[in-house]
């Protein structure tokens, strides 16, 4: 099964690639709990399927292969080490391509199956062409996942900031037309009404003359 590579973006390693018909569409708590958590603490993973680039030299577009972890034509699913902007500093480095990507909304807690535990973090980005202040939006997205060792724990000795991210490019909602009388260029006339009623156009219908009746058929019995 030959598959692509981290190439020049990342570490080399060779990535699966699933039949067709078969999709990588794991839960949030899957991502975390049986990938990133094991990409931070060196521990083998279910399979190679996502692959390590370094997500500052590509624009979303330009993210080389996909292999098994691409749902879809635009999804790439990937590990990134985080990179700081300045030396002496935290903050991430957002710069890609040729922009940069913007936080978007609020960070989502992932919570373990049975609830009572925060596992990860789930964070929201945009990607933007040009530089900050004067960028353009695109419909490009990105999630961002961040493992959380537990408190009471001893793993978190690691030295590697891993994250693990899902880019996509955002679906445009499509305008629904008013296809009521299509393929027709001009609305058909309406249909006659339709009834099951034996039609009576001929005369109108008199309860009076229906009872009049039924007592003249008794009559004529007794007789």
């Amino acid at each position: 099964m030959g598959g692509d590579g981290g190439g020049s973006g990342g570490g080399g390693m060779t990535v699966i690639r699933l039949p067709p018909g078969f999709r990588f569409q794991p839960t949030d708590e899957e991502l975390v709990t049986h990938y990133l958590r094991r990409k931070v603490l060196s521990c083998p993973l279910p399979a190679s399927i996502i692959p390590d680039i370094q997500l500052s030299r590509f624009d979303p577009w330009d993210l080389p292969g996909g292999g098994a972890a691409a749902s879809s034509g635009n999804d790439r699913y990937l590990f990134n080490l985080k990179m700081v902007k300045y030396r002496n500093g935290n903050r991430t480095n957002r710069a890609a391509g040729s922009g940069f990507w913007k936080t978007a909304g609020k960070d989502k807690l992932i919570m373990s199956s049975r609830g009572d535990q925060v596992i990860g973090i789930k964070k929201f980005f945009v990607f933007y062409r040009g530089k900050p202040l004067h960028g353009q939006r695109t419909d490009w997205v990105m999630h961002e996942y961040y493992y959380l060792a537990p408190t009471d724990s001893s793993v978190a000795n690691y030295t590697e900031d891993w994250v693990l991210c899902h880019t996509f490019q955002k679906k445009k909602p499509v305008a629904r037309r008013n296809t009521e009388y299509e393929p027709y260029d001009n609305p058909p006339p309406p249909s006659p009404p339709m009834s099951c009623v034996t039609d009576i156009s001929d005369g109108e219908y008199n309860s009076e003359d229906e009872e009049s009746c039924y007592h003249s058929n008794a009559a004529q019995e007794k007789s």
